[in-house]
């Protein structure tokens, strides 16, 4: 069972970049302690280096052991970054340019340097240095964040705080400050997530620091005087969530799947005791979705070998024997709905979610093995269109694989051993 995150407390200074990077005179000016009081100078959010692309410049932004890497998504070159201490987790923020840095007493804002803007019928385009701002949403063990509905939600698991904006506009929002957010605070803390969806509402996970036991749903509104429209406490060991078509929300049980929609929760029970389906990978282009599958409770560390897949339609369960392991960073979803998963044994398996069919292998790394530690890298899976990025910890290392074509399109060498990986679409 994947242990919830124990965040380490960072750095309050951001320090100067390797010479790997470029990004040293834009870090250079943000020093001050992070805060939603905290004020950059004027061009915070589009500096003054920005030049005007030829089109959308996606990027990946990736952490190591006390830092953040940028890397060019296309040509997987490193484009800038900067020093963090502690142990950083990535989120994207929702508007396409900046990454949420789960520090443990804050959200920080990263900005990734790659962005567009409309203009009449068409987009212009501009990439600068990534920098860490000096802007960062309050928190008590920064944990989930999740976009959905038009919305991203921030979850504090030391203080059971919900804090969910607009991401539209974020960038302008940032020259004076934070956005305007609305805040609902759980009725006790816990290691949880909250999803926000469509027509205002609001779905929060129950517990507390004992154990968690399911999910509630709120009504639109503000805060706390949001009404309670749907509840469900049948799902032991609440963890993760995912979105499938149709406004389909899941969230993972250690004796099943729930599944949120049209107003009503519906549980989907693991044909063990104990089937755990903690981490979960959802599509809007399919109505199932892929989970991990673990039998062994007493286990430290359980090395599955089979996967499930939830229909959300039909509250249905398959479980997929692979033949190989997987972590709970090998799983992804591509551009038309299928399933991947990333094995021990460095094959990236895509599979049909609708039969369960494991339609090709790609080999991208050499076999690996899971570390025990949860925080420790491990090669890990990110899809951005119809590319999936894997890394590979030991030979430090990222790839590129079309999933077109099903081959591995790029390869690069990096300066630093790559742990958590995400990416902002330019």
């Amino acid at each position: 069972m994947t242990t919830h995150p124990s965040f380490l407390r960072p750095s309050r200074r951001i320090l100067a970049v390797p010479s790997v990077f470029v990004s040293a005179l834009l870090l250079a000016g943000c020093g001050a302690a992070p805060g939603p009081a905290s004020r950059p100078s004027a061009g915070e959010a589009s500096p003054a280096a920005a030049r005007e692309a030829q089109g959308p410049a996606p990027r990946l932004v990736l952490t190591y052991d006390g830092g953040i890497s940028v890397l060019d998504a296309k040509t997987l070159k490193p484009v800038g970054g900067a020093e963090l201490a502690g142990f950083n987790r990535l989120n994207p923020a929702g508007d396409g340019r900046h990454v949420l840095v789960s520090t443990g007493d804050a959200f920080r804002v990263f900005d990734a340097g790659s962005w567009s803007e409309p203009h009449g019928d068409h987009s212009h385009h501009y990439a600068a240095e990534p920098r860490l701002t000096e802007r960062a949403f309050e928190a008590s063990k920064a944990g989930h964040v999740v976009r959905h509905a038009g919305k991203t939600v921030l979850f504090s698991d030391g203080s059971g705080k919900v804090e969910s904006f607009d991401p539209a506009g974020f960038a302008k929002t940032l020259t004076t400050g934070l956005p305007a957010t609305d805040v609902y605070t759980a009725p006790e803390a816990h290691h949880g997530v909250a999803v926000p969806l469509e027509g205002g509402g609001l779905l929060v996970t129950l517990g507390n620091d004992e154990r968690r036991t399911g999910a509630v749903v709120l009504g639109p509104g503000a805060g706390q005087d949001r009404k309670e429209i749907a509840r469900n406490e049948n799902c032991p060991g609440v963890h993760g969530e995912a979105v499938a078509a149709h406004g389909a929300v899941v969230l993972g049980c250690q004796d099943g799947m729930l599944i949120y929609k049209g107003g009503t929760f519906t549980k989907v029970d693991s044909p063990d005791n104990y089937g755990r389906m903690g981490n979960q990978a959802g599509s809007e282009e399919s109505p199932v979705v892929l989970g991990d599958y673990k039998v062994d409770k007493a286990a430290k560390l359980e090395r599955p070998t089979r996967i499930s897949l939830v229909n959300t339609e039909t509250a249905t369960l398959r479980l997929v024997d692979l033949g190989t392991s997987y972590s709970f960073r090998s799983l992804g979803r591509g551009p038309a709905g299928e399933a991947l998963v990333l094995g021990t044994d460095g094959g990236l398996r895509v599979i049909d979610p609708a039969t369960g069919k494991v339609t090709s292998t790609i080999k991208v790394t050499a076999p690996w093995t899971e570390s025990e530690t949860w925080q420790d890298p491990r090669p890990t899976l990110f899809v951005q269109g119809s590319t999936a990025y894997v890394t590979e910890p030991d030979a430090r290392k990222i790839h590129a694989v079309d999933l077109k074509s099903g081959t591995v399109e790029k390869s690069a060498v990096l300066d630093v051993v790559p742990n958590e990986l995400t990416g902002v679409e330019g």
